[in-house]
């Protein structure tokens, strides 16, 4: 009875036998490769549109007409794909989404970025999305994107992940100078103007002053780009170390990119392990959560649903916005999205009672927002018990917290713009330590739930 009355969590790999303990290392050595290998927007969505293919999925405009059991999906301009298993039920009847984003906190390139100063050539930087300055100096950074040419070319770029790779880096202030610096508050301290990148140092054969010239020679030998050419470009300075276990018990994973790939790579192998469900499900994978889902390839785009109407259109043959609304009204959605695991250090940011802990489960958030709730989208009492109910019965183990102390902060997510389209939404995700650093920690029993989760929600 006393277990019945009260709501206590423990530690997920407490009592755990052999067998699952294995299956959920197995899939986190996995989701680390992943992890490690795409770091960018654009390349998790290759990496996610060879798995889709491997598993037998196929574009949604190859499809004249679609069935029960039919898996395809959709790319928004290389940075964002969304996939469906068609279920048994009609269309109209809602769907049940899983929707991350793929795109993390970092350093942009400008696009005037090649300088000289000082004798050194740099690249100055544009950060991209909610870091703390201080973390990106004196790390090995690796520069990854594409580069479009004028001919129309497109030119990947990926330097710093290889073996015999240089790397970049931003050098900070020695400690024996830093006397100003340190008498400085944290959020002065660090300028966003001064995260500049240093590219090279060898000045060039014609002109022993000129070290940006020196670098835009080897540029154009490796890539064949001019200056101009980077107007052109989408280049992204990111981590160059890889993911790895951390503890003595291996029980955690630390690297880049976690926020929020951690939810994205649980949502799509949870689609892709899914085989004709009752309702449509649907992995949708997003840009731009991190500068607050603009863009056409932000939630707050209409491509979700110009691709839903397409999708509409080939289930009956005939496309009816009403029916399209009809879908979405009687939705339901994950907002796969990271939380702040509470860390004992800054244990005066959090409320002990409310906060999530590490490999405790996967995480429910009933609403986001900061002070007073502001921009968050509160699940009603009703969808919170739905989802609860479909976790216990598959076994799936949870946790529920907020974000951190009232007042203190706050953060969002996907989940209101999805709520603005009239569906049913509450974020379940993955809780962090360091979120927003280049080098976060997730748990890997939370991993394995989000990924048994999510799929236990998708087949309900």
């Amino acid at each position: 009875m006393e277990n019945n009355l009260m709501y206590e969590r423990q530690n997920g790999f407490a009592g755990l036998d052999n067998q699952t303990k294995g299956e959920i290392y197995s899939f986190c050595e996995e989701y680390k490769q992943a992890l490690t290998k795409a770091k960018t927007e654009r390349e998790f969505c290759d990496l996610s549109v060879e798995l889709l293919d491997k598993a037998g999925f196929v574009s949604l405009d190859s499809k004249d007409s679609l069935k029960p059991g039919d898996r395809v999906y959709a790319v928004n301009r290389g940075k964002g794909v969304t996939a469906f298993v068609i279920g048994k039920e009609p269309i109209e009847n809602g769907l049940n989404i899983v929707g991350a984003h793929i795109d993390s906190p970092r350093l942009d390139l400008k696009p005037n970025p090649l300088y000289e100063e000082g004798k050194m050539a740099y690249l100055k930087t544009h950060y991209y999305g909610g870091i703390r300055k201080y973390q990106w100096l004196s790390i090995p950074l690796s520069l990854h994107g594409v580069i479009i040419k004028k001919d129309g070319t497109k030119v990947q770029v990926n330097i710093g992940e290889g073996e015999d790779d240089i790397v970049f880096c931003i050098a900070d202030l020695l400690p024996h100078l830093a006397q100003n610096q340190a008498g400085k508050k944290l959020s002065e301290a660090f300028e966003g103007e001064k995260l500049n990148v240093i590219a090279g140092n060898v000045p060039a054969d014609v002109d022993k002053d000129k070290k940006k010239y020196a670098v835009m020679e080897i540029l154009n030998q490796k890539y064949g780009i001019v200056e101009a050419d980077f107007v052109c470009a989408e280049l992204e300075l990111v981590p160059a170390f890889g993911a790895k276990d951390t503890g003595f018990d291996r029980s955690m994973i630390a690297g880049y990119g976690h926020d929020d790939r951690v939810c994205a790579y649980t949502a799509l192998k949870a689609i892709i392990d899914t085989k004709t469900p009752e309702k449509t499900a649907v992995c949708m994978l997003v840009d731009k959560e991190e500068i607050g889902s603009l863009g056409n390839t932000g939630m707050q785009s209409r491509f979700f649903e110009n691709i839903l109407a397409k999708l509409c259109d080939k289930l009956n043959n005939n496309y009816n916005e009403l029916l399209v609304r009809g879908c979405l009204s009687n939705s339901s959605c994950l907002s796969a999205d990271v939380g702040a695991a509470f860390d004992s250090n800054f244990a005066d940011v959090y409320e002990r009672g409310n906060a999530s802990y590490i490999n405790e489960g996967l995480l429910i958030t009933k609403y986001t927002g900061a002070r007073g709730k502001s921009s968050a989208s509160d699940a009603n009492a009703e969808f919170v018990a739905k989802i609860c109910r479909i976790f216990d019965e598959s076994d799936v183990k949870w946790q529920c917290a907020e974000l951190g102390r009232i007042d203190v902060g706050g953060g969002g997510t996907i989940a209101c713009y999805l709520a603005n389209l009239d569906i049913e939404v509450i974020d379940v995700g993955v809780t962090l330590l360091g979120m927003h650093s280049p080098y976060e920690i997730a748990g890997k029993f939370d991993i394995y739930m989000a990924y048994k989760g999510y799929k236990a929600f998708m087949n309900s």
